[in-house]
């Protein structure tokens, strides 16, 4: 199970493709070697006129990524998938992975129920 949340930063004349969440979730699976149905993507999409950067001229369009597992992993897996996911996303949307920004939130057991059945 991770639940990832993705916020992708689009040029102004840009909309986003329906079939990326798709995209992305299977992607991650592949790149995690999580088994089908068990990775959740939501996508939300942030037009570059409501993104700034301190300072900057011309921002970029980075993905900024919020990751949530049922546990905390050691920090060499968190570190290892951090690298797999900026890769893997940055592909699926044609950005550097310099881009991809990961947010790896608490863990989810004992505060995510699914179905109303809470992760014990």
């Amino acid at each position: 199970m991770p639940i990832v949340d993705a916020c992708i930063v689009t040029p102004a004349n840009e909309d986003g493709s329906p079939g990326t969440a798709k995209l992305l979730a299977n992607a991650i699976a592949a790149a995690l070697g999580v088994a089908s149905g068990e990775v959740w993507v939501r996508v939300n999409y942030l037009p570059q006129t409501l993104y700034a950067e301190n300072s900057s001229e011309g921002a970029p369009c980075p993905v900024f990524l919020k990751v949530l597992h049922a546990d905390v992993k050691p920090i060499e897996h968190v570190e290892q998938e951090a690298k797999a996911l900026a890769q893997v996303v940055g592909a699926c949307l044609e950005r550097s992975p310099e881009l991809v920004h990961i947010e790896f939130a608490p863990a989810g057991r004992g505060r995510i129920a699914f179905g109303g059945r809470l992760l014990r």
